[in-house]
């Protein structure tokens, strides 16, 4: 009995010994919207298990942190990264939307940085976005740009960043019935021009939207 309790006492120690050499590191910055520009760039490495609640995406369970985050090489696109829990199924549905030859030109995946929430004394946002766990990502940004005053797409709706949307005439610009945003959603993703509110991110995928 007593060497059962040892072996199971080395065996915790063993397990707990490997989750703390274990490293959680990503390069950050935060959005600043008095200049419209990211400012205080850092470089943070510290043990995974010392992890905050915030550097942490509670409905999938992926992190910031680098290692956490899948290399995704699909022919015919550039290469980019994104989390490990929903790399697999956002691979298969980019590599057969190759195959078909559907208009992708530009993917944005992981990036980490501090562009949504409250806005801090200096005019910095305070919360990671989406991209920042490698749960996001942006398809043809020239194409397909965030627009603000938008609940519903006309005159009024004022682009903040990325390209024209021109669904009429442009064949890189996404709607609800291109090939790409129907994979993107079967793939478990919605698209940001379906969101509901002031915004439409026409070039954004991710679990919620935002």
């Amino acid at each position: 009995m007593n060497s059962r309790r040892v072996i199971l006492g080395l065996t915790w120690l063993l397990v707990t010994c490997n989750a703390c050499a274990q490293t959680c590191s990503y390069n950050t910055w935060r959005w600043n919207v008095r200049s419209k520009l990211a400012v205080q760039h850092e470089r943070v490495v510290r043990p995974y298990h010392l992890l905050r609640a915030d550097e942490r995406d509670l409905s999938t369970g992926c992190t910031v942190c680098e290692e956490d985050q899948v290399k995704l090489e699909v022919t015919g696109l550039p290469t980019f990264y994104l989390c490990k829990f929903i790399a697999p199924q956002v691979r298969t549905a980019l590599t057969e939307l190759h195959r078909q030859g559907a208009p992708i030109k530009t993917v944005i995946g992981y990036r980490v940085g501090r562009s949504r929430g409250e806005v801090d004394a200096q005019g910095n946002r305070s919360v990671f976005s989406n991209h920042s766990f490698g749960v996001a990502l942006d398809i043809n940004t020239d194409h397909n740009g965030l627009y603000t005053q938008c609940v519903h797409f006309g005159p009024q709706c004022l682009l903040s960043r990325g390209g024209t949307w021109q669904p009429l005439i442009d064949p890189y610009s996404l709607t609800t019935h291109s090939p790409i945003v129907r994979a993107l959603k079967a793939s478990g993703l919605k698209w940001g021009g379906e969101i509901a509110g002031q915004q439409k991110d026409f070039m954004h995928f991710s679990p919620s939207g935002y």
